[in-house]
């Protein structure tokens, strides 16, 4: 696959985890875990978490909590070195911005996720033609 057609990839699958996590599809977001590398995720506040059991298990608590927020994904930017792809984008819940790292490998069912981390953002950055403020946190 083209480098262009490669990055295509890794946002449609970086947009499938956050359509998972608005869904609440736990099916979906466990699907798009990679298998065969180590995973890690750090959410807001959280310590680090390793492997599989621990990643997914995070999630599920959070999908099932009815309390969860909604998160909206903005200004997705994708690079892929090889085997390896990186989305960093922003992450809106009730106007308040994270900046996010999406890190994916390359396995036989396609790009997998093997690292989140999200983390306070001052805002997202407006675009130089938006008329809009930036989000900013309240």
């Amino acid at each position: 696959m083209s480098a262009i057609g490669d990055r295509e990839a890794v946002l449609f699958a970086n947009e499938a985890f956050y359509r998972a996590f608005a869904d609440r599809d736990i099916d979906a977001l466990d699907a798009l875990w990679g298998r065969v590398e180590p995973i890690a995720c750090i959410h807001p506040g959280w310590p680090a978490l390793f492997g599989r059991t621990e990643v997914i298990a995070s999630w599920t608590r959070i999908l099932v909590n009815p309390q969860s927020p909604q998160v909206e994904c903005v200004k997705p930017e994708a690079f892929v070195f090889g085997e390896t792809a990186m989305v960093i984008c922003y992450e809106v819940i009730d106007g308040t911005a994270l900046v996010a790292t999406n890190l994916f490998r390359r396995e036989k069912a396609g790009w997998k996720l093997i690292h989140h981390q999200a983390s306070p953002a001052p805002g997202v950055p407006a675009d130089e033609d938006d008329d809009e403020p930036p989000v900013r946190p309240n």
